[in-house]
């Protein structure tokens, strides 16, 4: 880009055009009319030193600089609103709105009692939940589009981000889900070796190796096979069917369904670590409201 200020309403105007695709939408979003609108593109496209939106026979879309741009622009914008956020809560108390991201087991229980124990202490902050993989919650969090989000390192690991900082909640143990008329669903605790000629449910990273994959090489052998299934409701129906087994975090307990049978693998159980993730900023930008979220996190993970 050249060196040429471009503005924030201009980058916030750039932004509603890009996820309405039309001048015309965006013009009616942010109360502009439509020439406006196409005014202040064009000024924004001569600053950025060419086309930033393909014009098509219906709306617009970005070109390739124009997604380059857009990254940055939803960057600054999303710190804008966190510094809005952070000055309401300096000058008036807690108050404003905290997003707050989590993997899926971690909204079974553990967030869903720190954010109603939040929510009572701290009623006037509107708490937004965002639900997905820790990867993508950590690439919104750079993004500034998530103020704190509840991450794990399940199923392959969690790569150092050096623009997060983690705060550990809890070490959950893996739990295994078999079904009521498993061979070995009547007693009260397995030895992973037991499990060696099962077929496992689980959806993996792809060409990533997973927890499993090392407590089973620890138990001396390798997963016999595995079927692909990512979503908890389809896993737990594979099971009932007796297509396989899989496995399932301690604080997620309570969503198997009933009739399933959880049993401990004892020291061969997979274990995974769970972590509050914060902006790592210099200096600190996380928001006061989603520091206190975190030991509300802690005592929920206690629990």
């Amino acid at each position: 880009m050249r060196r040429r200020n471009v503005d924030v309403d201009s980058l916030r105007l750039m932004d509603a055009v890009a996820r309405t695709g039309s001048f015309t939408a965006a013009a009616a979003l942010l109360n502009y009319t439509q020439s406006a609108v196409s005014r202040r593109i064009a000024s924004l496209e001569q600053r950025a030193g060419g086309p930033l939106f393909e014009r098509l026979p219906r709306g617009v879309r970005l070109t390739p600089a124009g997604e380059a741009l857009h990254v940055h622009a939803r960057a600054v914008l999303n710190r804008l609103a966190m510094a809005e956020e952070e000055l309401a809560g300096i000058h008036g108390g807690y108050r404003g709105r905290l997003r707050v991201g989590a993997f899926a087991t971690a909204n079974v229980a553990l967030v869903p009692r720190a954010l109603r124990a939040f929510g009572q202490r701290f009623p006037e902050v509107a708490l937004t939940p965002v639900e997905g993989p820790s990867g993508g919650l950590l690439r919104r969090m750079r993004e500034g589009a998530l103020d704190i989000a509840v991450i794990s390192d399940y199923p392959s690991g969690l790569p150092y981000d050096e623009e997060v900082e983690t705060v550990e909640l809890v070490e959950d143990e893996l739990l295994i889900v078999l079904a009521p008329d498993h061979p070995l669903a009547g007693k009260e605790r397995l030895d992973l070796r037991e499990l060696r000629e099962e077929t496992w449910i689980e959806a993996p990273p792809p060409g990533q190796t997973t927890m499993l994959d090392a407590v089973c090489a620890l138990a001396g052998f390798a997963p016999r096979a595995k079927l692909r299934i990512a979503e908890w409701t389809g896993k737990f129906g594979f099971v009932a069917a007796g297509l396989g087994v899989t496995l399932v975090p301690a604080i997620a307990a309570r969503a198997v369904p009933a009739g399933l049978v959880l049993r401990s693998l004892g020291d061969l159980a997979p274990r995974r670590t769970v972590y509050a993730a914060l902006p790592r900023t210099t200096p600190p930008t996380a928001l006061p409201a989603a520091r206190t979220l975190v030991r509300f996190l802690s005592e929920a993970a206690g629990q």
